[in-house]
This record gives structure tokens, sequence and C-alpha cells, in this order.
């Protein structure tokens, strides 16, 4: 079982389907398996089902091996991915190649089916372990939610896909209206308990499986939203905002016309085929919440560029 708790995916990549018959035997039962029987093919299915370990041959038409672990090695989402190569090249300097790429183990055919399948389960182990202590870094600790490095990290993931795929990509920054006055009149335990209720209710307000909410830093949070237009983007500004102010957390010391908790929101939509870094599309949604904070607070301003 993977973090997720479910079952281990695994991808055999081979060009001939004995083969993949013979390893899909082999492990069926424990892990779900997928197949693919080009290089091509296996980046298409790779891309689609993410999963927990590969198995891939190395002497195959078109893209072979070396080409599909390099490819992987340079996508965000399959970067970390391990990848054992099974092959029938034994030359010490095939295996310096296939390890070189990033693989992390190399098996020779034949081989025994009890050792890869021993080989399989401690690789996948190994994944469970760096996956959890990534998980646990990637976690703020007051909020529950991702932390600033995982949106730093989501960023520059989502940016480089966008450029690859050609779709728009939109930030949202939200930040708690006056903060900093809640704190000195209720203090800094009820400061932490708001701090939990507004996150919570921001990640509950994201309904596509792809959106994502990170605590920025303070009391601002941020929000990526993949592949959404600009109507979409100001409908989903406008629900993370009458949401947080439906919580009704009192709050005396406001200086908006409601005595509850608001969030003033900036969100931009913007091409990132436009740019060669993401710092851009993070100060266009700065300034409109900064221009949202000078209108009066809890609203929510956009641009689109």
């Amino acid at each position: 079982m993977n973090v997720r708790g479910q079952p281990d995916k695994i991808l055999v990549i081979d060009d001939e389907p004995a083969n993949i018959k013979v390893l899909n035997e082999a492990l069926q039962g424990n892990y779900q398996i997928f197949s693919a029987t080009s290089g091509w093919e296996s980046l298409a299915v790779a891309a689609l089902v993410q999963p927990d370990l590969i198995l891939l041959d190395i002497l195959m038409p078109e893209m072979d091996g070396y080409e599909v672990c390099r490819a992987m090695k340079e996508d965000p989402l399959l970067h970390h991915t391990p990848i054992i190569f099974i092959t029938c090249l034994s030359s010490e300097e095939d295996e310096s190649i296939g390890l070189s790429l990033g693989a992390v183990d190399y098996l020779i055919k034949p081989f025994r089916l009890a050792i890869l399948c021993q080989r399989v389960a401690i690789h996948l182990e190994l994944k469970r372990q760096r996956d959890l202590l990534n998980r646990q870094s990637l976690v703020d600790g007051l909020t529950g939610i991702p932390n600033r490095r995982a949106f730093d990290e989501r960023l520059d993931m989502e940016w480089r896909r966008a450029k690859r795929t050609g779709e728009q990509l939109s930030l949202v920054m939200i930040d708690i209206d006056n903060f900093k006055n809640y704190n000195d009149t209720y203090g800094h335990l009820a400061g932490d308990d708001c701090l939990r209720r507004v996150a919570r209710i921001l990640a509950e307000s994201l309904n596509r499986p792809g959106d994502f909410v990170a605590r920025y830093g303070g009391e601002e949070f941020a929000c990526i939203l993949p592949g959404i237009d600009d109507e979409g983007l100001m409908a989903v500004a406008e629900r993370l905002r009458a949401n947080v102010a439906a919580l009704q957390i009192p709050h005396a010391a406001a200086t908006v016309p409601i005595p509850w908790v608001t969030v003033s929101i900036g969100a931009t939509i913007y091409d990132p085929a436009r740019e060669t870094d993401h710092d851009t599309i993070i100060a266009l949604a700065d300034q409109q919440l900064y221009r949202a904070k000078r209108e009066g607070r809890n609203r929510s301003c956009m641009v689109a560029r």
C-alpha cells in the first residue's frame, strides 16, 4: 500500500507482450499492474496512472528504454518514480548508463522471478518512506494544509506543465483582513484557531481535483488553479471570500462593515508561454490583492493577462 492507502501501481514497459504477461502473473494480486509496449505509449500511460514503480525494458524500437527513462526523469510528475531496468544487455557499460540516468536498479535477463519480486518490494518500501517524509515536510504544522515549500514546488510543476500544454494558469492570493488587530484583541491562541478554521474552509471550497491551496505565510494563503477561464476564476475567488465570511468568526476590531473575519483576494489568469519563470504571476496576483485591500477589503479583484 502506498502513502495514499491504495495498492501500489506498477507500470511494466516491454515491446514483447509475452514478457509483460510473465511479469504480470508474477506480480498480480499484490499490486495494480499497468503495461505499455512502446516508449511513446509508456509516457502516456505513466502520465495517466502515476505509477509507484516502473519496470522498463531497454531494447525497444523507435524509443528505447534509455530515452524513456530520460524523458520520465525530466517530467516533474514522474521524476521521483523509481525505475528498474529489466534487460538482456549485460555489459558493465550498459548498466552504468542505466543507473546514471536515474534508475534505482538493473536486472539482467534471464532472472529469477523471486529475486525480481524482492527487488520490487524493497524499492516500493523505500519509496513509501521517502513519500511519507516528503509529505510531512510539505505540510504546515499549524493548519494541516500544504505549506510554502509545497506551494513553490506545485507552482513550478504546474507552470512547466502549462508551458508544455499551452493551458493558462491561475493564481489566487488570499489575506485575512486586519489579522494583527484580531491577534491584539483576542490573543494568539485565538489567532491560531482562526487560521486553522480559515485554512479548512478554503480547502473545502475547492472542488476540482487539480486545484491546490497552501498557507503562503503568516495570515496569507494561495490557491493554484490550472486550466480555468476568467469567469470560473472569479467564481472561485468569490466562493472563497464568501465561505470565509460565512464562518462568522467574531472580529470586533475589523475595519470592514461586518464584525466577522473576512479575507481580501487577488487573482490572476496568465499564459505561461509569455514568461520564462513564474514570478510574474505571483506579482500580478499580489497587485490585485493590494488593490482589494485599498478598495475596502472583503472583496475579490482579478486581472487576466
